[in-house]
Parts: C-alpha cells; sequence; structure tokens
C-alpha cells in the first residue's frame, strides 16, 4: 500500500515528521517497506527569469543570457544554446555544482567559445521528467525567482509504502491508516462525511441480483451530462505519485476513493450498455475483453455483471471493455456493491485476473460505507465533470455485520506479556472507534466498528462431521469469543507499540532437545553424501517430465497427468528420477561431456503413490589415467554403486540376492533387481535399454541404479561387542569353475561361503570367461576365497580339506565342476 504525506494530511491533522510517522507505523505493526522523496534529486534546481539574451559572439547557436536566479545570484551569466530562450522568460536554472539526472553530468562553472557561464538552463528531459521539446522548459510568466524546482512543481510529497497483513483490509485505505495513526497518538483524525446528493430522476438502469451469495449488496446510480476528459492537477498528481496512471477523470475518481477510502467503484457509459438493467449472476462459460485488453473466460462459480448483450464486468474485480467510459462519455452508471471476499478469490485464482478492487474485496471492505461512498463519488463527479444524478437503486441488503467483543482485562498480560491498565485499554479501543457497551472491574464489551471486518465478521470453523450437534455448536460459539477476544489484545498491545512486547523465550519441552530430522531425512542426507564420495554429482529435477517421457519409463496413467502444467512439454507426474537423468546425460553429451556421472533423490509417482528414489547413472567412458585405459562404463559399476549405498544404509549385502527381472527401461539381459528375501525389492541395476538411449538420441554407454529409500528397512540397533581380530594371517584361494551359463553367479558363492563359515571370511568373484576349452552353454567362473584362521596356522591338509568342502558345496549347490 502506496501513499503520499500530503494525502495523509488530508485525513490526519499532525506535526509529525516523516521520520516520526514512519517510526510509529512500525510500532503499530503497519511495516514500513519503502520511503521515497521523488523532488530530492530536484532540490538544488531553482526556479528563474531571463533578464537579457543576446548573439554569442562567436558562435551562430548560441546566446548569451543574463538570468536571475534570486537572492545572491540576482545578474548570473549563462551561455545557452536552446532555441527558445529569450528576455522575460521564466525558466529552471541548475547553479554550478548540481548534477543533472537527465545528462548524467555535474555542471561546473566556465567558458564556452570565449564566454563565461555560471550555470546552466534546463528542459524537463535534462531533469529526467520528460521529453526533449527542443528547448528549455516554459515556467508560467507569474513564476519568482529563486524558489526550488521541487517545491514549486509539487515534486517533494513523500511516497510511503507499507506491508499489509491479511486480515488489515482496513489499512488499504489512506483513511484507516490516518486512524490507526490518530489512536495510537500521533495527531487527530479529521472529520469526515459524505454529504447527500439528491437525486432528480429516476434511473433508467435497475439492479437485478440472482448471485446474492457472491454479492449480497449492490448500489448504483445514473449521472447524465458528465463531460469526461483529463482529470485535474490535483486528483491527476496523487494517482500518478504512488504508481498509477491518470485515465481519465471518471476512471481516476473511482481510483481514488480505492486508495483514499479503500472502497472500489465501477463506472458504466450508459450509451454502451444494452437494456435497462444491469444483473449479478453465475457466469456460463462466456468469453469477454476486460479493461486490461485480455481476453477471459468465466466460469458458472464465477460472479459477472451482465446487460441484454452479455457479460459486462467480472463483479469486484475488473470491467469490461465494451462498457468502460472514454472520452466521448456523457452518461455513466456508477456500482458500489459488497462482494464475499472468497468468491472474490477463487474467481482471481481461476481466471489468472487481479486488480486493485479485488485485492481490497479479497481483505474484506466496510460492509457500512457503500451509501456513503456513494454520495461522496456522486459529488466529486459533479464536481470535476457535472451533470446531474438520478436517485439511487439497489439490490440485496446491507449484511449484519453487528458483533460485539469481549475483552477480559488480564488477558493482555496473560497473551501479550505487556501490563496495560484497564482504563488505559479500554481508551485505546475507543480511540479506534469501539463503542463500550458495558464495562467491569475484569472486562469490557464493545461494538466493533464497520471498518474492522477482520474482527466484525465471525470466524469460519471446520468441524468434523461426525462430531454431534451440540458439541459442535459449543465449539463455535467458543471459538467466536476466543477469537474476538484476542484480537482485541492484539489491538491494544499494537497501539501500545510492538516494540514495547517483551521478548519472552518459548518453555523447553524437555532439557534434551528433540531429533531435528526424521529417520526419512536423515537417510536421505547419508545417501547425498555417499553417492557424492563415489563420484556422482547431484542433480534436482522436476516432479513432472513430458508424457512420452514418463511412458519409456515404466507408464503414464492418466491419474498422473497434470491438467495445468506449467509448460506443455512437462505434463505428467515422472514414474522415476531417472527420467531426469537420461535427459541431462543427453544434453550434456550434446555439448561435448558425454562421459559423465550424476544422481538424484527425489519422489517417484505411481498410482500406488508417492516413494522417495536414490537415482544414478553413469555414461559414456571411464577416465583414463597413467598405466589404465579407458573402458565403457559398466553394470558392475552401477551394481557397485548401489550395495555401497545400501551397505552405507545399514542394509547387510550378505542377505540380498539379484533377480534379472529389472524393468523394461533397463537392458533386460544385462541388468538385476536386488531382493531382500523373495518378496521385498530394495532397488534396481544394470545397462539402460538400447532403444530407450536410441530414443533419447544417446550413442555412449550408459548404466545406472535405482534404490527405493523407502522400502530399505531401519538398521536394528543392536549393541556391538568388541571385534574378535584373529592374529594370524589370512590365507587367500582362487577357484575356478565350470558351471552352466543360466546359474546365478550369487548362487555359486553362497555356496562357497557356506563351506565352512568359521573359516571362509570372504569371497569375491574376479572372472567370467566363456570360449575355448569351455563346454557350449558354460561358462567360468574365478572366485577368490579368503580363509581365516582364528585359532592356530592352517597346515596343507587342512588347507587341502577346507578346499575340498568348498568344490563339494559348489557341486552340490550349483552342478558346477573344479575347471
Amino acid at each position: 500500500m502506496k501513499f503520499t504525506l500530503s494525502w495523509l494530511y488530508d485525513h490526519l491533522e499532525t506535526s509529525a515528521t516523516v521520520e516520526e510517522i514512519c517510526a510509529k507505523l512500525n510500532q503499530i505493526g503497519l511495516e514500513v517497506e519503502g520511503v521515497e522523496n521523488p523532488g530530492a534529486a530536484l532540490e538544488p534546481f531553482l526556479t528563474a527569469r531571463i533578464l537579457e539574451a543576446t548573439q554569442h559572439p562567436n558562435a551562430d547557436r548560441l546566446q548569451v543570457c543574463r538570468v536571475d536566479a534570486g537572492p545572491g545570484m540576482n545578474d548570473v551569466q549563462v551561455v545557452c544554446g536552446a532555441p527558445n530562450a529569450r528576455a522575460g522568460l521564466a525558466v529552471i536554472f541548475a547553479k554550478p555544482g548540481t548534477y543533472v539526472p537527465g545528462l548524467d553530468i555535474t555542471i561546473k562553472a566556465g567558458k564556452i567559445r570565449g564566454e563565461a557561464s555560471g550555470g546552466m538552463l534546463c528542459s524537463l528531459r535534462e531533469l529526467g521528467m520528460g521529453e526533449d521539446t527542443g528547448g528549455i522548459a516554459e515556467l508560467p510568466e507569474d513564476t519568482l525567482p529563486g524558489q526550488s524546482y521541487a517545491d514549486f512543481a509539487g515534486l517533494d510529497d513523500v511516497v510511503i509504502e507499507i506491508a499489509i497483513t491479511p486480515n488489515r483490509g482496513d489499512a488499504l485505505s489512506v483513511r484507516g491508516i490516518a486512524r490507526d495513526l490518530a489512536a495510537a497518538g500521533l495527531g487527530t483524525l479529521r472529520p469526515w462525511m459524505a454529504e447527500a446528493v439528491e437525486g432528480t430522476f429516476e434511473s433508467p438502469i435497475t439492479w437485478e441480483n440472482s448471485y446474492p451469495e457472491a454479492c449480497p449488496w449492490v448500489l448504483g446510480r445514473t449521472i447524465r451530462g458528465v463531460k469526461n476528459g483529463p482529470s485535474p492537477e490535483w486528483l491527476r498528481r496523487k494517482l500518478e505519485t504512488i504508481g498509477l496512471r491518470s485515465i481519465s477523470t471518471l476512471v481516476d475518481i473511482t481510483n481514488y476513493f480505492c486508495f483514499d477510502l479503500g472502497r472500489p467503484l465501477h463506472v458504466f457509459d450508459v450509451k454502451k450498455l444494452s437494456g435497462s438493467r444491469l444483473t449479478l449472476c453465475h457466469g456460463a462459460g462466456e468469453t469477454f475483453k476486460a479493461l486490461d485488453g485480455q481476453d477471459y473466460t468465466v466460469t458458472p462459480d464465477d460472479c459477472v455483471i451482465t446487460d441484454a448483450n452479455g457479460v459486462q464486468s467480472v463483479a469486484g474485480i475488473m470491467g469490461g471493455d465494451a462498457s468502460g467510459a472514454d472520452e466521448g462519455t456523457t452518461d455513466v452508471f456508477v456500482e458500489c456493491a459488497l462482494f464475499d471476499p472468497v468468491h472474490i478469490a477463487l474467481s482471481c485464482r481461476r481466471l489468472g485476473l487481479s486488480s486493485d478492487s479485488s485485492y481490497r474485496f479479497e481483505r474484506g471492505v466496510d460492509p457500512a460505507l457503500p451509501v456513503a461512498a456513494m454520495e461522496a463519488a456522486t459529488r466529486m463527479i459533479i464536481e470535476l465533470c457535472g451533470g446531474e444524478a438520478s436517485e439511487v437503486v439497489s439490490a440485496g441488503e446491507q449484511p449484519k455485520w453487528q458483533r460485539d467483543a469481549t475483552l477480559r482485562f488480564n488477558r493482555v498480560r496473560d497473551l501479550g506479556g505487556l501490563d496495560v491498565p484497564a482504563q488505559e485499554s479500554v481508551a485505546l479501543l475507543e480511540k479506534l472507534g469501539f463503542e463500550v457497551q458495558e464495562k467491569t472491574e475484569t472486562h469490557v464489551r464493545a461494538s466493533v466498528p464497520s471498518w474492522r471486518n477482520d474482527i466484525a465478521q465471525k470466524p469460519v470453523l471446520a468441524q468434523g462431521q461426525d462430531l454431534p450437534a451440540d458439541q459442535a455448536a459449543r465449539a463455535a460459539e467458543g471459538v467466536e469469543l476466543i477469537e474476538a477476544e484476542s484480537d482485541l489484545v492484539e489491538e491494544v498491545l499494537r497501539l501500545k507499540g510492538l516494540d514495547a512486547v517483551p521478548p519472552v523465550p518459548l518453555p523447553s519441552v524437555s532439557v534434551v532437545p528433540a531429533v531435528a530430522l526424521t529417520p526419512r531425512q536423515v537417510r536421505a542426507a547419508r545417501a547425498r553424501r555417499v553417492l557424492a564420495a563415489r563420484g556422482l554429482v547431484e542433480t534436482v529435477g522436476f516432479s513432472f517430465v513430458s508424457h512420452e517421457d514418463a511412458l519409456r519409463f515404466g507408464g503414464a496413467p492418466d491419474s498422473l497427468r497434470l491438467l495445468n502444467p506449467i509448460a506443455s512439454d512437462l505434463d505428467q507426474m515422472r514414474p522415476t528420477p531417472m527420467v531426469n537423468l537420461v535427459a541431462a546425460s543427453q544434453r550434456n553429451a550434446a555439448r561435448g561431456w558425454a562421459d559423465i556421472g550424476l544422481f538424484e533423490i527425489g519422489a517417484g509417482f505411481s498410482e500406488d503413490g508417492q516413494q522417495q528414489i536414490a537415482a544414478g547413472l553413469r555414461a559414456g567412458h571411464t577416465p583414463r589415467y597413467p598405466g589404465q585405459v579407458s573402458t565403457a562404463v559398466s553394470l558392475w559399476t552401477a551394481k557397485a554403486d548401489a550395495l555401497e549405498l545400501l551397505t552405507q544404509l545399514g542394509v547387510s549385502v550378505e542377505g540380498l540376492s539379484a533377480t534379472p527381472d529389472a524393468p523394461s527401461w533397463y537392458h533386460p539381459g544385462r541388468s538385476g533387481v536386488l531382493r531382500q528375501g523373495p518378496k521385498m525389492v530394495l532397488g534396481y541395476f544394470g545397462e539402460l535399454h538400447p532403444s530407450l538411449l536410441q530414443a533419447e538420441g544417446i550413442d555412449v554407454p550408459v548404466v545406472g541404479f535405482e534404490i527405493l529409500l523407502d522400502a530399505v528397512p531401519e538398521p536394528k540397533r543392536r549393541r556391538k561387542s568388541a571385534p574378535k581380530l584373529s592374529a594370524f594371517q589370512p590365507v587367500r584361494r582362487d577357484f575356478a569353475f565350470v558351471v552352466a551359463r543360466d546359474v546365478p553367479g550369487e548362487k555359486l558363492l553362497k555356496a562357497v561361503k557356506g563351506a565352512d563359515r568359521n573359516l571362509v571370511s570372504d569371497v569375491s568373484l574376479f572372472d567370467l570367461y566363456e570360449g575355448e576349452h569351455v563346454p557350449e552353454g558354460h561358462r567360468s567362473m574365478g572366485v577368490e576365497v579368503t580363509l581365516q584362521p582364528v585359532d592356530k596356522s592352517l597346515t596343507d591338509a587342512e588347507l587341502e580339506a577346507v578346499s575340498e568342502r568348498i568344490v563339494a558345496a559348489v557341486a552340490k549347490a550349483t552342478g558346477a565342476t573344479l575347471r
């Protein structure tokens, strides 16, 4: 909310400075966001008069002027090149040392073509205020020399901008701000009363209201014989100073009352309306052009104003271009209505439309003001545009906003921490317009003024449907009393000054602070550190992708289709973050970075709900090092990434199994599913499907993994004993087994591990071979077995015995033979 100091003085009689006003606004909860003095940069410029203008002796296009710039500068010589410089002209003068914003220079005294020049005669463009008119600015003939041009032109009016909380609709008016400042002791609120304008004829336009839920009360009157045109200087300056564009007198009057009293109005050009009735009703899918030049399609939930030709306004938000007032308007119909805040807010969101009027209606306007506002607006229109007014017509009735609120004096201390005497609390409320109905030693009951609709309106309480009716009624009554009393406590505290409220820390719930992160958050943070440590770069992608991309990654059900996407190619909730990683890999490859490793921890969506997934991707080839050849990324790297992540999350890798039934976006023969038991799926790994890479335009190898973080069980908290470390060296032996190709390697490794659990401490696969000397349909698997003695060193006989048990266990489990 912006307002000028002079506008505030229209409603507030005070001698306070700008600094004092801003300090008080902050104290009473109307936070000052900015203070601007548009005339500060123009303060050094002075009004002056050219006493004499003669031809420069050394230049055809220059004149030597003698200038009177006020006391101390009665006769200053200035060299000027403006064609309109002449004797007797009132001008704007810049003395040496003045910064000229339009030219970005500082004036210096000197000589121009041999003639002394002690300043500059300026145009408005050089002051940064207008366009070049081909000469210096010409001021009125009666202008006195020596005045500051900022004062002369009325540009020294300070503009203050404050932040408004959603409950303070009354502070969206200059008068509401003045009322608060006066109540806080910073001056006296000037009286305001609208003089009634007697109607001289019946209005040719009447109202019909078929949507009272959205508009309970509407007024209107016709004013005929008006002459519309540019606004007078005072009105134009008020609006332009706070950032509004002056349009015409009729439109500017409605904008003036919107900011002055917080009372939105609208004027229709009567000759552009069809029929003799305006109707407030539901929209019916019509499309109309609003005053902002845009087309909008209204819905049955939107409240519109129609005539015989259709929609002429989205009620309470913006009028239509077809019935707007212009320079040819001679008869106008003035609309002044009350609109339901919720209906206005929902319509604004549906239509993507907002205005100064809707901003106020959403926060609530004074329900008792329409009659007075109509009279005040009528009188101003007649004074500035002429014409005569009809009788006022209306539809609906003024809603019953009257409400009492009770304040227990001790609640100010208990809730606000500030001990305010009872008499002072009552006095502060009375200054705000509350009228005392009952007062005792312990409490006061007061009627709420109409402009404080945030207190006057009863709260809306959402209650459970299964709550008994009598219990629900008691709860609603209690909330109404508590809510109103809390509002009164807030009013007393802020008028005393929010900076006077003592800061009190919240009581601690326990000596030991509660856990700051949930287990889910801890798991995600740990996964992020693990994957980053393995050389992957984290990305953050949208949770929605294109419908076509989602189809490549497991399907795109209609239930996860976005009805209003932010972009046409982002219309589907993603099934997995792998969609984003593949797209990121393709973009990097197109820019010369084909060898890359990425990961993202985010949501994946399906018809069963949402789950958190840690997805990683490696593309291209491994880095080259001295003595090490670069190779294409392999599924074993992706599996190692996935297993390391699960290990760090507390999952025992020994209890996992890998099955070949990975999702469709993985290579069917070079991928796997990590399971804990037969049913619990923890993740996937492997090469991505060639057809997927081809569709994405990727021509380098790509492997990836996905860990379903929500499926990872919480690690069991067990009391750990000291590890038993053997004093004997481990013994490592290699075995090569010939096994059928369809036998999972995992089965063979488990068989080796189970051959002697006391001695076999580790088993790892180091070689796979198919070819010469290996039967068709079989492969050779080389494994390294680590034997860790505990009590004594192993003899050759014991080693042979262990080896035989290993070979026998593998043969029994897999049918493999020792190569």
